[in-house]
């Protein structure tokens, strides 16, 4: 195991390599019982680096060396150290050949980094530190070399073998063994390594380049899977057009492949030329997923071809530089889902991301820079700062530079640094010498961790016409950071007037012609703004289309929020409006009397949303749903789970009883038989349908039962048939729930993706998944400890979701994942780490689930031989 005081890498140590890879000669000999890599480098020493190089460091892990040979010279045991994490060799020269014979056990891999084998396949995941557990290697994204790969392995078993780039050789060996030999003629990092071998479907197809070349698209899938690649090819297909138009890259290899996998730790890796992804994200058919899962499925699609030029062409110098990839690759596929789809609901669903989850990383004992200071574990760092943030970070620099000057920029970096490792500094002075701005102030995005805050004050001057608005900024401390300096923040702004129209913002000196937008660059503690010539006091609408990751603090009034709902054109600000509306009445009933009144007007703003044809019905969808129970919980102070869930439960049963009828009248309007389409309109009128029928069946609703076991039976498509479900399930419906649960299992048993559906429903809800239920789901035949989707689906829908029941006052729901946290650290420490979030923000509740959260984290701290991955978690949530 690996120790259990990890130590603390910092930024500020980095080093130039002392010695740089030009190419790499792999051959793997795949068995069952295990692999042989024999890795052959050619080596020289880097003439940037200071000093005397020194011995020749190689990483690695859990691996068994066979032999070293320096230049065609086996070496005796005198010329190296083997520690198991470093292989030294002495006395290299200056330019040299190395070859590593090591051994390896991919099918005993529970860890899921470097080769492993899944249901059946050999398969790979070396970011960020994975090659390591293949070969010895200087194991940074700074060390960038051109790797041929030759994979043998059983023909029968194993007819497919793949490996990144195009393929130059293949053929026939003994003992009815096979080959194939890959070469990737660009410069790659060892953590964009790829290997596949297995038993798989080949579908293919065609992408034409803008230039005219001829791009063969393959996907490699289970026979069962077969039929659900239609929809990944053509979002490839679309993806790769966008980045022509709208960025100018086009594909550089002649081939381009997909491999779906299911065990996998995260969503997808854009291994270049052949992407590996997690089967959940790449694999949908009308019958088996919903639309949320098309549309997240193009959106990862996207992201990980995107890679290929933000990422693998030009890749991150370290890991402290992750976001530089990752946070530039999310920016382009949120404007690519933009383009695809409705702008204003995925705005709406970046932004609830980043209020409901990141903020609370911000505000919690992980929180970190976009580029972040000092790690101990990189795994770790792969949080929503680094991607969520880390691409409000760059959609800022797009707000501010604006669309032309953005491409300017982006087709700068692009051009300076193909081919190299590189930093955030370097993304921002491309974007700097492109544009003419100085971005200095800028940079304090990447450097300081927290949400800004903005405090917003204002005041209407009659007499002279004058608005006058004052913004005040401020940064929290965090752990290792306090008495931060204002950063430069884009505020987008409008005015309305009483009738709802857009009042124009003039500053002193300008025409009457003033514009009926601005975006405010605030960078300072305090500004103050003025605009002129309003004859009636303004309503502010602020920080429209949510044009930077802070949070506002400005005393709205019910009558301002319901008039914003009903008129701002801003299509964002206009939801904005009903949440702030809804959480404000759900606050008001934290610790009321059972009795106490609901505002009878939020009744009637939801009714003008329902009885609106004319209204975008995406937005429409958006804005029926409630703020969630994690979202209230981030608001609190000090946060009581059970009070907060009864108060948004009254709610909600309010507006479904007083809106029964509309809300009928809605589910009807949106049946029909036209055929299952993937248009935003299609998506907005099923995502109306489930949440009329959720909300009626959870006042009990007998009607509605009919209506909900009828769509279940009579659904085309698994979007109504698990919306129908997940309403059954969340009502008292229990022999309804039961009887739904039963054939849906039975209907898709054989289906790993829909069954991982199956189980979050019920771990997700509070009616279906009280912690006896969920532990009797972990003890079902189609659960597995090694799968992470399944882990996912239970532990973390039932510690992530299903808050009421998680957050039980016995504190029950704390001892249950410290236990499954401490099992799952000595198979799959990725996974645990990640699964133990939900304990480190204990300090933001009240003392009795603050005490009890506490000690759950306490329990895991206390483990024996903890990994490095929960090591950190645990002990920074409890430092203090």
């Amino acid at each position: 195991m690996r120790t259990n005081q990890p130590q603390t890498i910092y930024l500020e140590e980095y080093r130039v390599p002392q010695y740089l890879v030009e190419h790499v000669d792999l051959r793997f000999e795949l068995f069952e019982d295990g692999a042989r890599v024999h890795n052959t480098l050619t080596i020289q020493r880097n003439p940037a680096a200071d000093g005397n190089p020194g011995p020749l460091e190689l990483d690695g892990d859990s691996l068994r060396l066979e032999s070293v040979a320096l230049d065609g010279e086996q070496l005796p045991a005198s010329r190296y150290e083997d520690e198991g994490s470093k292989l030294r060799v002495k006395d290299v020269p200056a330019r040299f050949e190395l070859t590593v014979v090591t051994w390896i056990e991919p099918q005993n891999n529970t860890r899921l980094e470097g080769l492993y084998k899944s249901s059946g396949m050999f398969c790979t995941q070396c970011e960020a530190e994975g090659f390591r557990c293949i070969t010895y290697y200087p194991d940074r994204p700074d060390v960038m070399a051109r790797f041929r790969t030759r994979v043998e392995a059983d023909k029968a078993a194993y007819p497919v073998l793949l490996s990144n780039g195009n393929p130059v050789a293949q053929g026939e060996l003994d003992d009815g063994r096979h080959f194939v030999t890959w070469e990737d003629p660009f410069p790659k990092p060892s953590y964009l390594f790829a290997l596949v071998a297995g038993d798989l479907v080949e579908k293919k197809d065609r992408f034409t380049t803008c230039s005219g070349r001829e791009i063969d698209l393959r996907m490699y899938v289970e026979p069962r899977n077969v039929h659900k690649c239609d929809f990944a090819m053509d979002a490839l297909k679309r993806s790769m057009r966008w980045d022509e138009d709208v960025y100018g890259r086009e594909y550089d290899l002649d081939i381009f492949m997909i491999v779906a996998v299911d065990d996998f730790n995260m969503g997808a890796m854009e291994n270049k030329g052949l992407n590996i992804f997690n089967s959940s994200c790449v694999l949908a058919s009308q019958d088996t997923a919903t639309d949320a899962t098309f549309q997240r499925i193009e959106a990862i699609v996207a992201h990980e071809y995107f890679h290929n030029w933000s990422g693998n062409r030009v890749t991150c110098r370290d890991w402290f530089q992750l976001s530089l990839k990752e946070g530039f690759t999310v920016f382009r596929d949120a404007q690519f889902s933009a383009d695809m789809g409705s702008p204003t609901v995925k705005r709406i669903e970046d932004a609830t991301l980043l209020r409901t989850a990141q903020f609370a990383e911000d505000a919690g004992p992980m929180a970190h820079p976009v580029r972040p200071a000092s790690y101990m574990e990189i795994s770790n760092f792969y949080t929503l700062t680094i991607y969520e943030k880390g691409a409000e970070v760059v959609r800022m620099i797009h707000n501010l530079l604006g669309e032309t000057l953005f491409r300017k920029g982006s087709d700068l970096y692009f051009e300076r640094h193909d081919g190299q490792a590189v930093t955030t500094d370097d993304f921002v002075r491309a974007m700097e010498d492109a544009s003419g701005r100085d971005l200095s102030q800028f940079r304090l995005w990447y450097q300081q961790a927290g949400t800004p805050v903005l405090t917003v004050q204002d005041d209407y001057d009659q007499a002279e016409g004058i608005y006058r608005l004052t913004i005040r900024q401020a940064v929290p401390d965090t752990p290792g950071q306090t008495d931060k300096q204002p950063q430069h923040i884009p505020f987008a702004l409008g005015l309305l007037g009483s009738e709802g129209q857009p009042l124009p913002l003039r500053l002193q000196s300008e025409s009457p012609e003033a514009p009926q937008e601005r975006v405010l660059e605030l960078t300072r503690a305090e500004h103050c703004f003025e605009f002129h010539g309003l004859t009636e006091r303004p309503v502010p609408s602020l920080l429209r289309g949510f044009s930077a990751p802070v949070r506002v603090h400005y005393p709205w009034t019910r009558e301002q929020l319901l008039f914003l709902m009903s008129h701002d054109p801003d299509g964002f600000n206009r939801w904005d409006a009903g949440q702030r509306l809804a959480v404000d009445v759900i606050q008001s009933l934290l610790g009321a009397a059972d009795d106490a009144e609901i505002e009878p007007r939020l009744v009637e703003a939801y009714r003008a949303l329902l009885q609106d044809p004319s209204l975008d019905q995406a937005l429409v969808a958006k804005m029926l749903q409630l703020p969630s129970e994690a979202y209230l919980i981030e608001l609190s102070d000090s946060a009581d789970p059970a009070a907060i869930h009864r108060s948004r439960d009254r709610v909600l049963a309010y507006l479904a009883e007083n809106l029964r009828d509309d809300l009928m009248a809605c589910y009807r309007r949106q049946t029909g038989t036209v055929d299952y389409e993937l248009t935003p309109e299609a998506i907005a009128q099923r995502s109306l349908k489930s949440t009329a029928l959720g909300w009626l069946l959870h006042i009990g609703d007998e009607p509605a039962l009919e209506l909900a076991k009828a769509q279940y039976a009579e659904a085309d498509n698994m979007t109504d048939r698990l919306g129908a479900l997940r309403a059954l399930v969340n009502s008292d419906f229990q022999q309804a729930r039961t009887e739904a649960l039963a054939s849906f299992y039975q209907r898709y048993s054989e289906d790993p993706q829909v069954v991982e559906l199956w189980f979050s429903v019920q771990a997700g809800s509070d009616r279906a998944g009280q912690l006896p239920q969920v532990q009797q789901l972990l003890a079902h035949p189609a659960f597995d400890w090694k799968n992470p989707n399944k882990v996912r689906s239970v532990v973390g829908a039932f510690a992530g979701q299903n808050l009421a029941a998680f957050h039980n006052p016995d504190g029950s729901g704390y001892e249950f994942l410290a236990e499954q946290v401490c099992r799952l650290d000595d198979s799959n420490p990725q996974i645990a780490s990640r699964l133990v979030a939900p304990l480190t923000r204990w300090k933001k509740f009240a003392p009795n689930y603050s005490t009890q959260m506490r000690t759950a984290l306490e329990r895991v701290r206390d483990k024996p031989a903890l990994s490095r991955d929960v090591y950190e978690v645990v002990h920074k949530s409890l430092a203090g």
